[in-house]
């Protein structure tokens, strides 16, 4: 257990790496349309629908980086919008979200990286920014 807790220690600490390789994913005249806002929600999701056609292609191994990339700026818009800290559980291996960087108030808790791959299959180009909206 003590590993994993240094891993998202690990991870925390690299947020700012992550989300700069996220945003270079985009063509730099859309890059600042990525200002953390809920309306750049849509142009993520814009983005995630173009890459993956489905869950099973946001899942393979050789997407991990990108899709991690992806949930940390859509959590890093969650939490500008609403407050919440990065938190990670791992005493409790039937928690839906155990082991998975979350956001969490005290009260409620959003997986990032669910919303995203969740987004692969709704296919709606509006479902983060909905969920955001109704958090």
């Amino acid at each position: 257990m003590q590993k994993s807790r240094e891993e998202f220690e690990y991870w925390l600490a690299s947020m700012d790496d992550f989300l700069e390789m996220f945003m270079s994913e985009f063509p730099e005249e859309e890059q600042c349309l990525l200002d953390y806002s809920p309306e750049s929600l849509e142009v993520v999701e814009k983005w995630i629908l173009s890459n993956y056609e489905d869950t099973r292609a946001a899942l393979k191994i050789s997407e991990i980086q990108r899709v991690n990339n992806a949930a940390c700026y859509v959590g890093e818009v969650f939490r500008k919008s609403h407050g919440g800290k990065w938190s990670i559980r791992l005493d409790d291996p039937k928690f839906a979200f155990y082991a998975l960087p979350v956001l969490t108030d005290g009260k409620k808790t959003e997986c990032p990286l669910s919303l995203v791959t969740a987004s692969t299959n709704r296919r709606t180009g509006t479902y983060l920014r909905m969920v955001l909206e109704n958090y």
